[in-house]
Protein backbone atom coordinates (compact mmCIF):
# COMPACT_ATOMS: atom_id res chain seq x y z
CA UNK A 1 0.00 0.00 0.00
CA UNK A 2 1.40 3.33 -0.89
CA UNK A 3 1.10 6.53 1.17
CA UNK A 4 0.30 9.50 -0.95
CA UNK A 5 0.13 13.29 -0.03
CA UNK A 6 -2.68 14.61 -1.85
CA UNK A 7 -0.45 18.33 -2.88
CA UNK A 8 -3.35 20.55 -2.22
CA UNK A 9 -3.12 19.97 1.00
CA UNK A 10 0.38 20.09 1.49
CA UNK A 11 1.79 23.44 3.25
CA UNK A 12 5.72 24.55 3.64
CA UNK A 13 7.32 24.76 6.96
CA UNK A 14 8.40 28.09 7.66
CA UNK A 15 11.95 28.36 7.36
CA UNK A 16 12.41 29.33 10.82
CA UNK A 17 11.05 26.13 12.23
CA UNK A 18 14.09 24.35 9.88
CA UNK A 19 17.51 23.46 11.32
CA UNK A 20 20.44 24.47 9.02
CA UNK A 21 23.24 24.47 10.24
CA UNK A 22 25.95 21.69 11.16
CA UNK A 23 26.06 23.16 14.90
CA UNK A 24 22.74 22.81 15.30
CA UNK A 25 22.58 19.33 14.17
CA UNK A 26 25.99 18.31 16.71
CA UNK A 27 23.88 20.37 19.90
CA UNK A 28 20.84 18.24 19.10
CA UNK A 29 22.85 14.84 18.80
CA UNK A 30 25.39 15.95 21.84
CA UNK A 31 22.29 16.37 23.84
CA UNK A 32 21.96 12.39 23.41
CA UNK A 33 18.30 12.34 23.97
CA UNK A 34 17.10 9.92 21.28
CA UNK A 35 15.08 6.70 20.83
CA UNK A 36 15.61 4.71 17.17
CA UNK A 37 12.84 2.28 15.62
CA UNK A 38 13.19 -0.02 12.59
CA UNK A 39 13.33 2.94 10.29
CA UNK A 40 14.37 5.97 11.79
CA UNK A 41 16.37 7.56 14.72
CA UNK A 42 15.18 10.75 16.27
CA UNK A 43 17.22 12.77 18.37
CA UNK A 44 15.54 15.81 20.52
CA UNK A 45 16.47 19.27 22.37
CA UNK A 46 14.83 21.69 24.07
CA UNK A 47 15.29 25.05 22.23
CA UNK A 48 13.27 27.77 24.52
CA UNK A 49 12.25 29.27 21.25
CA UNK A 50 8.69 28.85 21.34
CA UNK A 51 8.34 26.80 18.25
CA UNK A 52 9.51 23.71 17.42
CA UNK A 53 12.27 23.07 14.61
CA UNK A 54 13.02 19.95 12.35
CA UNK A 55 16.56 19.01 11.13
CA UNK A 56 16.53 15.68 8.38
CA UNK A 57 19.11 13.36 7.49
CA UNK A 58 18.76 10.53 4.84
CA UNK A 59 22.09 9.68 3.46
CA UNK A 60 22.70 8.64 0.10
CA UNK A 61 24.48 5.81 1.61
CA UNK A 62 20.84 4.58 2.08
CA UNK A 63 18.89 6.46 -0.94
CA UNK A 64 21.03 6.37 -3.94
CA UNK A 65 18.97 8.52 -6.12
CA UNK A 66 17.84 12.38 -5.02
CA UNK A 67 14.17 12.16 -6.24
CA UNK A 68 13.90 9.33 -3.39
CA UNK A 69 15.31 10.82 -0.98
CA UNK A 70 13.67 14.58 -1.87
CA UNK A 71 10.28 12.20 -1.43
CA UNK A 72 11.52 10.71 2.01
CA UNK A 73 11.94 14.02 3.14
CA UNK A 74 9.03 15.48 2.06
CA UNK A 75 6.64 12.64 3.91
CA UNK A 76 9.04 13.52 7.24
CA UNK A 77 8.46 17.09 7.05
CA UNK A 78 4.64 17.24 6.00
CA UNK A 79 4.28 14.75 9.08
CA UNK A 80 6.17 17.06 11.27
CA UNK A 81 4.13 20.00 9.84
CA UNK A 82 1.18 18.52 10.71
CA UNK A 83 2.00 17.37 14.29
CA UNK A 84 4.20 20.38 15.28
CA UNK A 85 1.10 22.76 17.01
CA UNK A 86 0.94 20.26 19.53
CA UNK A 87 1.90 21.56 23.48
CA UNK A 88 3.90 18.35 23.38
CA UNK A 89 6.45 19.14 20.59
CA UNK A 90 6.34 22.85 20.84
CA UNK A 91 9.79 24.40 22.12
CA UNK A 92 11.75 21.76 20.84
CA UNK A 93 14.45 20.86 18.33
CA UNK A 94 13.75 17.67 16.47
CA UNK A 95 16.68 15.61 14.48
CA UNK A 96 15.08 12.59 11.99
CA UNK A 97 18.00 10.30 10.52
CA UNK A 98 16.67 7.28 8.19
CA UNK A 99 18.50 4.11 9.84
CA UNK A 100 18.14 1.90 6.69
CA UNK A 101 17.18 1.67 2.79
CA UNK A 102 13.13 1.48 2.65
CA UNK A 103 10.94 0.65 -0.05
CA UNK A 104 7.71 2.44 -1.11
CA UNK A 105 5.28 0.39 0.49
CA UNK A 106 6.99 1.42 3.53
CA UNK A 107 6.00 4.66 3.48
CA UNK A 108 3.02 4.19 5.83
CA UNK A 109 5.20 2.69 8.44
CA UNK A 110 7.32 5.59 8.01
CA UNK A 111 4.79 8.22 8.94
CA UNK A 112 3.32 5.87 11.73
CA UNK A 113 6.59 5.22 13.16
CA UNK A 114 7.83 8.86 13.21
CA UNK A 115 4.68 9.54 15.22
CA UNK A 116 5.03 7.19 17.54
CA UNK A 117 9.02 8.03 18.46
CA UNK A 118 8.12 11.74 19.05
CA UNK A 119 5.13 11.20 20.92
CA UNK A 120 7.18 8.71 23.02
CA UNK A 121 10.04 11.36 22.83
CA UNK A 122 8.32 14.61 23.91
CA UNK A 123 6.89 12.44 27.17
CA UNK A 124 10.67 11.70 28.03
CA UNK A 125 11.65 14.96 27.87
CA UNK A 126 8.85 16.77 29.59
CA UNK A 127 9.09 14.55 32.00
CA UNK A 128 13.16 15.25 32.95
Amino acid sequence: MFFIFRFAEIQSLPKNCRLHKASEFAAIINFKCQLSGDLLQIYTKPNGLGYARLGLIVSKKFERHATRRNRIKRILRETFRRKRGGDKIKEMDWLIRLRRPMIKSESKGLVTEMQLLMLELSDVTINN
